[in-house]
């Protein structure tokens, strides 16, 4: 007789966890790439400023956590409350490194650099596509509720993407 198999590890358990930094981290992408300009001379200059902003974005988040558990606490964080306020705002800068990589690309001659930021922007609109969709199915148990949640998300993400367009 064989022992009983373990149970197998939810493959949606590590994208849960995360969901709360990469939908963040999305949105500050989707708001940087919009705030830049609609012909882009300097793709380099472009990777920097979008992850720069989404780390900043990150280590505040980290940091307002440390500090505030701080004063609830009236007393010093211990590590474990640092590592997991780091645990937590990680996937924020996650979510910046796709974007990233296609300006970084179009930097080195790769692509032009209008089609990164339409892939960046796309690749941002998936993501919040499928976090919206896993939200609904989730939250309902419902392929109606993730069909919604993923028009929703997702609907954000190609509405920064639009109104970029819109204003350049």
């Amino acid at each position: 007789m064989s022992a009983p198999r373990a149970p197998q590890a939810d493959p949606w358990r590590r994208l849960d966890e995360a969901a709360f930094g990469l939908i963040y981290g999305t949105v500050v992408s989707l708001s940087v790439l919009m705030a830049m300009g609609a012909h882009p001379d300097h793709p380099f200059a472009m990777a920097a400023a979008l992850f720069g902003a989404v780390l900043a974005v990150t280590l505040a988040e980290a940091f307002a956590h440390a500090m505030s558990h701080e004063l609830q606490r009236e007393r010093e964080a211990p590590k474990a409350t640092l590592r997991d306020a780091w645990r937590h705002a990680r996937p924020t800068l996650v979510a910046a490194n796709v974007p990233t990589l296609l300006m970084l690309a179009a930097g080195f001659g790769l692509l032009p650099a209008e089609r990164a930021i339409a892939l960046a922007q796309g690749f941002g609109a998936v993501l919040l596509l499928v976090l919206g969709g896993r939200v609904g199915w989730v939250a309902r148990h419902s392929p109606r509720a993730a069909m919604w949640g993923a028009v929703l998300a997702g609907g954000i993400g190609v509405a920064l993407a639009a109104l970029k367009y819109a204003l350049h």
